[in-house]
């Protein structure tokens, strides 16, 4: 089928020859991999003000993280000098209230140019008053706002059962790590030690003690107003609530076993924090076990980033050596093929952090099923997702070891166990759907619950499409059927946890392919012609993490390398292999190549919380267009043997 290529099979072989070699250079030595995972300026910006919280500050590491977060600050029409969530983004208020507090306790004068350009990006938005919750308590632990400027949050929370309407259960693993310590910290309200007496009253328009709205709409619902009535009356009832001392130490009962190492408690930088600020508020000393152990790993998150600024630092959000490591070797497969060293050592290292001996918060909803899944990060053990797991196995399938057999049947367990009713999948729970709770003041973020979606439900799909068991079937069809009906109707589908329709929809087009069904299927035609339809006039492909809010789905200014490959795999995986389209994509990522033979893209390519956190994989650039060409040239010499079916 050498005719089939439109252009010259030597020079596809050598691109993917050196990408190839790139990604096998970047393997660790016991096998893994693990990349840069970048957001926006908030989380170095709280890190700076944690230092400063705790009078623990580290200068040298201060000025470090000052080169990085003047780097990202915006300087365009429509971010005049404030700091976006993603690249080449609009400015967003609460970042940037962040970015200015952090900058002026690191040492920058307030009159400094790029300072005074922040200021008037931030007053012309309305000011710190304005800005989002999570932001108004942190400017409370600094004084900068009085507590009533925060919703109502007693950590009672931490006592109610699980039939109440609002308990530490119904929300997501993330905000469940997030709030029990910030549950305590409102209910004790310190104050920050902030040794420099660091303030940002220049950032109001009205001083601070003056404003009396801070809990306003716009409302998403009815819900809404219910919940601000109730938030209005449980105020001057709060500090007569009995059980306080109870309730937290219910909250630190939760904690301590999950603190999780110098991996940090749920494995993320906000839940981290907020433990360190948590035990120094309850007057632990620095060496205690627990305070050291969370410190230690907010620190392990610190991260030089001088081969882009010269000079700068920043702070991951978590690790992802579980996700980057399955990600690779899928890409590795498809160009060595199964049995590949370099394959085998990623399965090898990725084995021993299989999660059997925890049942974790997941188990609070599905009791029966049997652990069995892998985390994100390195170690997280009361929380594996699905979608690790799913990625996990189908490598560990695909590269056909028996030795390996026993942990893709855990994994194929509790995948099975971890199926929602409505016949999709939540990352980390099950049926976490209790919408209304997305309405309390508190979750202005709207991101409390992990509801099933789209992506990871077709990762799943893929996973046990892919391990074909008849027994499976009941549930590989509910799970089509969800997609069904999730399908919008431009035939696209909603990427949760990547930048998003076409992330999507390539993971459905994967799922459907994987599933069996037929390549005419509506659903996959559909979705097909949308993919299609999105091609840029260059030949790749690109989002806009706008579309997150209200632009147009699937488009961007500019081609991205992963969102290239991403439309491409979704294409060979609904047929369209040989449709020129396909080709031009192939030659898009050729011509983009670089000489290291890989690939980078500066725009953010993924999505924490869609309108709140967005997430740049370093990685994504690094293998998935590896991927894609591997598998364009493994399909069109008609060795589908190589090819990944769920993936």
């Amino acid at each position: 089928m050498l005719s089939s290529l439109p252009f010259e099979i030597e020079e596809l072989d050598e691109a993917i020859r050196r990408a190839h070699a790139s990604l096998a250079a970047e393997q660790r030595a016991d096998g893994h991999y693990v990349y840069e995972l970048e957001a926006d300026a908030t989380i170095p910006a709280e890190y700076v003000l944690l230092e400063h919280f705790l009078d623990r500050i580290d200068p040298e590491l201060q000025a470090r993280i000052g080169v990085f977060l003047r780097a990202i600050q915006g300087d365009s029409p429509q971010n005049p000098g404030g700091w976006p969530l993603f690249h080449d983004g609009a400015m967003d208020l609460s970042a940037s209230v962040k970015a200015y507090f952090a900058l002026k306790a690191i040492g920058d004068s307030p009159d400094a140019p790029h300072m005074r350009r922040a200021r008037t990006a931030i007053l012309a938005r309305g000011g710190a008053a304005r800005t989002n919750v999570f932001t108004r308590i942190q400017l409370a632990l600094f004084g900068a706002l009085p507590w009533h400027a925060c919703p109502v949050m007693p950590v009672e929370i931490m006592l109610l059962p699980d039939w109440f309407p609002i308990n530490i259960w119904k929300i997501s693993y993330w905000s469940r790590t997030v709030i029990a310590p910030l549950l305590v910290l409102m209910t004790e309200r310190p104050i920050a030690r902030n040794p420099h007496r660091v303030g940002i009253e220049e950032l109001f328009v009205t001083p601070p003690g003056e404003v009396r709205d801070y809990i306003r709409g716009p409302y998403r619902s009815r819900w809404g107003h219910a919940f601000k009535a109730l938030d209005s009356a449980l105020r001057p009832l709060e500090r007569f609530i009995p059980g306080r001392r109870r309730a937290i130490q219910a909250a630190i009962d939760f904690i301590t076993p999950r603190l999780n190492g110098e991996d940090g408690l749920g494995a993320i930088y906000p839940a981290m924090a907020n433990t360190v600020m948590m035990y120094h508020t309850l007057g632990y000393a620095p060496d205690h076990p627990d305070y050291a152990t969370a410190w230690n790993a907010v620190r392990k998150l610190i991260t030089d980033a001088s081969g882009r600024f010269d000079g700068a630092t920043y702070v991951q959000p978590c690790l992802s050596p579980i996700w980057d490591t399955s990600l690779a070797a899928h890409a590795l497969a498809e160009t060595a093929g199964v049995g590949d060293e370099r394959v085998a050592a990623a399965c090898d290292w990725l084995i021993p952090r299989q999660i059997l001996d925890v049942k974790g918060d997941w188990a609070h909803r599905k009791p029966d099923a049997p652990p069995g899944g892998w985390a994100f990060q390195y170690n997280n053990a009361h929380y594996p997702d699905v979608d690790d797991t799913a990625v996990v196995g189908m490598i560990l399938d695909r590269n056909g070891d028996p030795a390996h057999r026993e942990a893709v049947e855990r994994a194929r367990l509790w995948v099975l166990g971890m199926q929602s009713k409505s016949g999709g999948w939540g990352a980390f729970d099950s049926d976490n759907e209790f919408t209304y709770l997305n309405h309390i003041p508190f979750a202005d973020h709207g991101a409390l619950l992990d509801p099933p979606t789209a992506d990871v439900t077709a990762r799943c799909v893929s996973f046990l499409g892919q391990l074909n068991h008849p027994e499976d079937r009941a549930a590989i069809d509910r799970g089509v059927a969800y997609l069904r009906r999730d399908q919008e109707a431009d035939g696209s589908w909603f990427g949760r946890w990547g930048t998003n329709y076409i992330y999507g929809t390539w993971s459905v087009l994967c799922a459907l392919n994987a599933a069996g069904l037929n390549h005419d299927d509506p659903a996959i035609t559909r979705a097909a012609d949308w993919l299609i339809a999105r091609q840029r006039d260059d030949g790749g492909w690109g989002e806009d993490c706008e579309s997150y809010a209200d632009a147009p789905h699937g488009e961007y200014h500019q081609s991205l390398p992963s969102q290239t490959a991403w439309a491409l795999l979704g294409l060979m995986a609904a047929g369209r292999c040989d449709h020129p389209a396909v080709a031009r994509g192939i030659a898009w990522l050729q011509s983009v190549q670089e000489d290291d033979g890989s690939w980078t893209e500066q725009p953010y390519n993924a999505v924490g919380f869609p309108r709140v956190f967005y997430l740049r994989y370093h990685g994504y650039p690094r293998f998935f267009p590896l991927m894609a060409m591997a598998r364009y040239r493994n399909l069109s010499l008609g060795n589908s043997g190589r090819v990944g079916y769920g993936f």
